[in-house]
């Protein structure tokens, strides 16, 4: 029986290539090669921390021909596309980190697939947490995750709520944690670097229509192509549904959560040879939110010093809680120009990259002077431009040098017009008294701002199993606060013997406050009024220094069968955290003068034909001391109290866990019927107790459940491929759960995690 066509491709780009070009069966190769893909969720496994992890895309391909595109073309496409995306990969490996990627069939498995949300996709990694507003903290810190596209880091952005990235967009992605090489700066609690789909790898398009409960509905169209030296791909969608923001009450609907979104996102490409290729990636998001009422509240100027005041008083009773009508727009706009080129030895990406994010809260005018004695119209935006540059030269067979550089040129423009009662004196009692009639004051602040970082590294191998990877790395920041530092890095990875990987390195890293979250309002402009802060101090936000260690072992105990350990442990200065204060859901930094971060994370994974298995859990712990700058965002107390003792961060959890399992039936028709299923679970997030974050949440589990039944040329129409059927369960056993109660640290308002959610959809490729 003749071989199908797509085999075909395969094996002619494998024998013209000389390279692996396919993918691997798991864990096949040598202790270099990448990380294997696999089938399923096991395929979001961890790759070995010895192994230069060169991202999925560049050993695995698909082998559709383009509509009108001569066949015969395709395996000399693939093959320069395959090898120019090896090369860059190993532009930044990963030597000495700890890796987990996520394939393709992956990210289908997860239950939604490519219409999850990024942050579900990665909640199924050890250490990732789950908290409100979409946000994920790993391996206990609370936002300093940076996301990178095909290997170029993206300026940091605004956005609260919504998913600038889609999933749909990714061909593959990992996430990189640990001791981090020095190609890696600014944010680096984990790298997580997407591979973006291109009209060679996936030439055709496909529409999606998906939705269910709760009024979502979610239709998607994405296309690729190539032709002669071009290949192009684009995606769009439009998200509708009525759970945009975390409910604020463990009811099964919330009251006032509509939420409209539109993204999209492009890729161009031109190889102008097998050693040269330009590529622009550019994407859009723009959201729109209501904010969740939380119904019953009953206290008038929230802040207890005007509680009882004459005027909360009478304002009492004027305003429901539940009939609030707040409202927040998040704009992020990006584009992304690199060159690639390979020189002999000598390996080069360089970039350019332009990303412009907004943000704009509408308030409920009267509602918020009653319950928080503030009105507040609040703008922000960033704009940002940089240039990005990483080189290998291959000096040697034992020696590869790495060096490059970063610098962000960012903008931050902020803007409030806020509505406050003037304080016309005090009671008897010592109470403050405020006029009736409500005062305007205007805001406005605009920075211009640098950061910048500086890189060289040596990956060594002194003997045939051991790995080091040594390195400098210079940074500096120029925007509220002015400083620099030169950070020393070092990653040893030992192989005694075939299937165990051991590893341990020691990172000094430095962390510029994120521009985005620190504004330049005056706090002096609000005092004698019903917002007067409750601490006057307002110190400027500080970067951040840490020595961060890492040790861990990766071992094959049976074909296809993994298992990995590893723990970690950062002392910070001058840590970094965020925390919503105020009615518009905006993060604002500050400094913890010390702080610690430690824990420890193991992983195990099973992949062999149809069966997919994976499982992880990790212990974390994050503490404190001693608030120094934005202080006026605390009571005095809290500041007294912080300031000699330790306390656990908002979003410290201490046990996290997920879980996830794969059937394929029929995998060897053309019909195949995949069930899957996935875990989550969280001990619990910090909440105040008779200390700031004093107790945690209850504990919490949630498990989803997704049917996906695939048809090929289901209406025997030619330019009809296939179809696919798709039916996920959020929450199957409709678990209430809550992830904040509205205290804790820069803690803003409770929300309850997600009830049960059916979900299906229809899919099909042309």
């Amino acid at each position: 029986m003749p071989l199908p066509r797509s085999t075909r491709f395969a094996l002619l780009s494998l024998l013209s290539s000389g390279m692996a070009s396919v993918t691997l069966p798991a864990w096949a190769g040598t202790p270099d090669a990448p990380a294997p893909a696999g089938t399923g969720p096991a395929d979001a496994r961890h790759t070995a921390p010895g192994q230069t992890q060169a991202r999925p895309a560049a050993t695995t391909v698909t082998t559709r021909a383009a509509p009108g595109q001569p066949s015969a073309s395709a395996p000399e496409s693939i093959t320069v596309t395959a090898r120019l995306d090896r090369a860059r990969a190993a532009l930044q490996p990963s030597t000495g980190a700890t890796v987990y990627s996520f394939s393709r069939n992956a990210i289908e498995t997860v239950p939604g697939g490519d219409n999850a949300p990024l942050n579900s996709v990665l909640l199924q990694a050890p250490g990732v947490a789950q908290d409100s507003y979409g946000q994920i903290h790993v391996r206990g810190d609370h936002n300093e995750v940076q996301f990178r596209l095909d290997g170029v880091q993206l300026p940091e952005g605004l956005t609260v709520f919504g998913q600038t990235l889609m999933t749909r967009f990714a061909d593959s992605m990992t996430m990189t944690t640990g001791a981090l090489p020095s190609e890696y700066g600014f944010l680096q609690a984990a790298v997580i670097d997407i591979t973006t789909k291109n009209g060679t790898t996936d030439p055709g398009g496909e529409a999606s229509i998906y939705g269910g409960a709760r009024d979502y509905f979610f239709p998607s169209l994405q296309y690729g192509g190539h032709s002669g030296k071009w290949d192009y791909f684009a995606t769009g969608d439009f998200v509708h549904d009525r759970v945009g923001i975390e409910n604020t009450t463990s009811s099964f609907n919330a009251l006032h959560d509509l939420t409209n979104q539109y993204h999209f996102l492009g890729h161009l490409r031109y190889t102008a040879d097998d050693d040269t290729r330009i590529s622009l990636i550019a994407g859009v998001s723009n959201a729109e939110y209501q904010l969740p009422n939380n119904p019953g509240q009953q206290t008038q100027f929230q802040q207890p010093s005007f509680a009882g005041s004459a005027l909360a008083q009478q304002l009492a009773g004027s305003v429901d809680s539940a009939s609030l009508d707040e409202r927040q727009r998040e704009i992020t706009d990006f584009a992304i120009l690199s060159l690639q080129k390979e020189i002999g030895r000598f390996s080069l990406q360089s970039s350019a990259f332009l990303r412009y994010s907004s943000l704009d809260y509408s308030p409920d005018m009267l509602g918020d002077l009653v319950y928080n004695g503030i009105a507040q119209q609040a703008s922000r935006s960033v704009f940002s431009s940089g240039t990005q540059s990483d080189v290998t030269w291959r000096v040697a067979p034992r020696h590869t040098v790495r060096f490059g550089y970063q610098v962000f040129v960012e903008r931050n423009v902020s803007q409030t017009d806020s509505l406050v009662f003037p304080q016309t004196g005090t009671d008897a009692a010592g109470n403050a008294v405020f006029g009736t009639t409500p005062e305007s004051i205007h805001q406005g602040s605009g920075l211009t701002g640098t950061i910048w970082g500086l890189y060289i590294q040596d990956e060594w191998k002194p003997l045939r199993n051991l790995t080091v990877n040594y390195g400098l790395r210079m940074d500096g920041v120029d925007e509220y606060t002015h400083q620099q530092q030169l950070s020393p890095r070092l990653n040893l990875v030992w192989t005694p013997w075939r299937g165990t990987t051991l590893h341990a390195g020691y990172s000094r890293y430095f962390t510029p406050p994120p521009f985005e979250v620190v504004s330049g309002a005056s706090v002096a402009a609000f005092n004698g009024t019903s917002a007067q802060a409750a601490s006057p101090q307002s110190s400027t936000v500080k970067a951040e220094s840490d020595h961060y260690f890492d040790a861990g072992i990766t071992q094959r105990l049976l074909p296809g069968w993994q298992v990995s350990f590893d723990a970690y442990y950062k002392l910070a200065h001058n840590l970094i955290d965020e925390g919503q204060f105020g009615a518009p859901i905006i993060l604002s930094g500050f400094n913890y003068r010390r702080g610690q971060v430690n824990g420890y994370e193991l992983a195990t994974s099973y992949d062999r034909g149809p069966l997919s298995l994976y499982g992880n859990m990790a212990w974390s712990r994050a503490i404190g001391k001693d608030i120094t700058s934005a202080q006026f965002n605390f009571s005095p107390d809290d500041l007294a109290y912080i300031q000699h003792r330790w306390i656990y961060l908002d979003h410290d959890q201490r046990w996290t866990a997920s879980a996830g399992a794969s059937y394929s039936f029929f995998h060897r028709t053309g019909h195949p019927t995949r069930l899957s299923a996935t875990m989550v679970y969280g001990s619990g997030l910090r909440a105040d107790g008779d200390v700031p974050n004093g107790v945690k949440l209850p504990q919490y589990v949630t498990f989803n459940l997704s049917l996906v039944q695939s048809f090929q040329d289901l209406f025997h129409v030619p330019f009809l491929k296939r179809t696919q059927l798709r039916l996920d369960v959020i929450n199957l056993f409709d678990r209430t759960y809550e992830l904040r109660d509205g205290t804790g640290i820069g803690v803003g308002a409770p929300q309850y995690g997600l009830r049960r959610t059916i979900l299906t959809g229809i899919s099909q490729r042309f």
